[in-house]
């Protein structure tokens, strides 16, 4: 059998008298990027807490191979005086360890000590760390002079992405990732992503952002009915592959016309028009997914929709030379001039702190004008939400009482009809807030804003905190909204499947960015790119000076005698590490062809038509498995053979 780095074998896991997981069984491999999903509550972050020892299963067993380095994102961060940058580096424990023995052994004057860990801290990248912890940080935010801040001078949610930076220059055998994109910008997830992919080892990440998922997985486990179910690929295969079982479940598809009403009409209307085509071709493809969605939608709790405003005028709001801010010494962006027209539906980009929260927050007038004007039309009705908005929610209030103090003559019958539909039936709708979990606190936010019939909802990052299940609810319900709305969010697939336009935020100024969102990736990933080649440049020789410095202080320990040695022993190894390359290709290759049969395999007409060809197919699938599991066994002896030979 092939080496695992973790396996399941019939655990059992319970929260009080809830089970989270029943007999339940998984095996993750060496390599595996896995995406861990489910609804809120369902035990995934308990799921963490069993790998890395902290509780242990009722039943079953749980095991991980001894001596394995596990990172992962720290929820505190202590009130330090170090500055951002060091702090970070102190997340690659290993090199820590060694800069520690070295320090060690110059004391001591041992010459060989000095030698060997020399070389070990080349090898750990000793000389790259300080470029290395500056492109984390650049990319997760941070400008320049930020990075010699001390900790302390930042927020909590400075202070977490800090500690997201630590996790991940450490080099692990398995990263372990709950929600890193809550509170992240999309800049900063993109960047994240990129990490992600070259990322080595192994990884599990729970996320509710689909998107997100889909980039670097390749495989997502998803908690159902207290089991795991393992899916190959990644989140858009695994929604794919349940939707064709649920198809097979389920004769007919629901509500699919109606949500997808207004994104036909939007790739009608600008299917053909310049400079809104690649806008069309994204919609096309969000309908695409939306199909999808709307069957697994079937199994979904949430049925939730936006009623249609009870009156709107043409002009939603009229801008004029605004300038948004804080004070006269405090304005973040100038010279806003903008028209809402009825029917926008617009998507906000840009990175966190350059505006976008600050321009929604002067259109709903939590925020005053510093110059220029706002002026909204005639009956406007506003639905805003934001994430300190739920601090507004009253503690010992229900979600039945809530929606009374708006609507003092509603029967509870409809209101609690109306609750229902964001789950909130039965005792749930009694519950006090105090007793929620911030997802059902979103949750009761949201409901709240629909209940009212806006005709202009400013959303700013409404899927924080939502499960997957939700954030398909809310997407549907979105798309056949009839009012104007202004969105900022980091959840790729609801910009695509809400937005006509996207609206670029960036240096004090508010322009149409005529692009879609593959566009304004590659603009992130080239300004990444530019200011690595900048950093590199830059940081070249004072590295090597560094290197060779340290270098020459270990040389003269060395005999020519020895450096010979060393480099026979280099090139021994190298038919070594070409066999592992050649064993990692010929396993890429079996996987995308047992990837191939599960596709032909899901198309439930070949069992009716080609009957034969099943039975082919699944013979075949099963030797590639076979073959498989026995090039996993070589790779993983072969990788124990080079590991020794290191050491050695």
């Amino acid at each position: 059998m092939c080496k695992k780095v973790i396996q399941l074998s019939d655990v059992t896991i319970m929260r009080g008298s809830k089970y989270l997981l029943e007999k339940a069984s998984a095996s993750i491999f060496p390599g595996q990027k896995v995406g861990i999903i489910g609804r809120n509550g369902c035990g995934k972050s308990t799921l963490f807490a069993a790998i890395k020892g902290e509780i242990a299963p009722e039943l079953g067993t749980l095991s991980v191979p001894r001596n394995f380095k596990i990172s992962e994102v720290s929820q505190q961060t202590p009130s330090l005086d170090i500055s951002a940058l060091d702090y970070v580096k102190q997340g690659d424990k290993d090199l820590c360890q060694l800069l520690a023995q070295k320090g060690k052994a110059y004391a001591e004057n041992n010459g060989e000590k000095i030698a060997l860990i020399e070389d070990k801290l080349g090898i750990a990248g000793a000389w790259t760390i300080d470029s290395r912890a500056k492109i984390l940080l650049h990319g997760l935010g941070f400008a320049e002079d930020e990075m010699q801040k001390a900790v302390k001078e930042f927020s909590g949610g400075w202070r977490m992405r800090l500690n997201l930076a630590q996790a991940l220059i450490y080099k692990s055998d398995v990263l372990l990732l709950d929600e890193p994109t809550n509170h992240l910008d999309l800049d900063t997830i993109i960047f994240l992503e990129n990490y992600l992919k070259s990322f080595e080892g192994t990884i599990l990440c729970i996320s509710h952002d689909r998107d997100f998922l889909d980039t670097f997985c390749s495989h997502i486990l998803h908690f159902e009915s207290n089991h795991l179910v393992m899916y190959t690929g990644n989140y858009s295969d695994y929604e794919r592959l349940r939707a064709e079982r649920i198809k097979n479940e389920k004769a007919n598809r629901r509500r699919e016309e109606a949500s997808l009403a207004h994104m036909q009409d939007f790739v009608e209307r600008f299917r053909y028009k310049a400079s809104k085509a690649k806008q069309a071709q994204s919609m096309l493809k969000a309908i695409d997914r939306l199909k999808l969605t709307a069957v697994t939608q079937e199994e979904s709790p949430y049925h939730i929709r936006f009623a249609d405003p009870e009156r709107t005028v043409d002009i939603i709001a009229d801008l004029k030379e605004l300038d948004c801010g804080y004070s006269e010494n405090d304005i973040i962006l100038k010279k806003v001039n903008l028209m809402l027209i009825a029917g926008d539906r617009i998507g906000l980009l840009g990175r966190n702190g350059q505006g976008k929260s600050t321009l929604i927050k002067t259109l709903c007038s939590v925020l005053k004008p510093v110059h220029g004007s706002v002026t909204l039309g005639k009956g406007i009705k506003i639905g805003y939400f934001a994430q300190h908005e739920l601090d507004q929610l009253s503690g010992q209030m229900s979600a039945l009482d809530h929606l009374r103090a708006i609507d003092h003559n509603a029967k509870e019958k409809d209101l609690r009809t109306f609750l229902g539909s964001f789950s909130f039936s039965g005792d749930k709708a009694t519950q006090k807030v105090e007793d929620m979990s911030g997802g059902e606190q979103a949750r009761l936010a949201l409901a709240i804003i629909a209940y009212q019939k806006p005709n202009l909802l400013l959303l700013d990052e409404p899927t924080n905190h939502l499960d997957l299940d939700m954030r398909e609810a809310l997407s549907l319900a979105l798309s056949s909204y009839k009012g104007a709305l202004i969105l900022v969010s980091h959840d790729r697939h609801l910009l695509e499947a809400i937005a006509d336009k996207l609206w670029l935020i960036d240096d004090g100024k508010v322009s149409e960015f005529n692009g879609d969102l593959n566009d304004y990736q590659e603009f992130l990933n080239k300004k990444n790119r530019e200011y690595k080649e900048k950093l590199n440049e830059k940081s070249d020789s004072s590295i090597n000076l560094a290197s060779a410095s340290e270098k020459a202080k270990a040389q003269t320990y060395k005999t020519k005698e020895q450096k010979k040695l060393e480099a026979q022993k280099r090139q021994s190894l190298r038919p070594l590490k070409l066999e592992i390359e050649k064993l990692e290709k010929q396993m890429e290759k079996i996987k995308k062809s047992i990837a191939d049969i599960d596709t032909s395999l899901s198309d439930t007409e070949l069992y009716t038509k080609e009957p034969k060809k099943v039975e082919e197919l699944s013979i075949e699938r099963a030797k590639l498995a076979d073959d498989l599991d026995e090039c996993e066994v070589t790779w993983i002896e072969k990788q124990d053979e080079l590991e020794q030979a290191m050491k050695e």
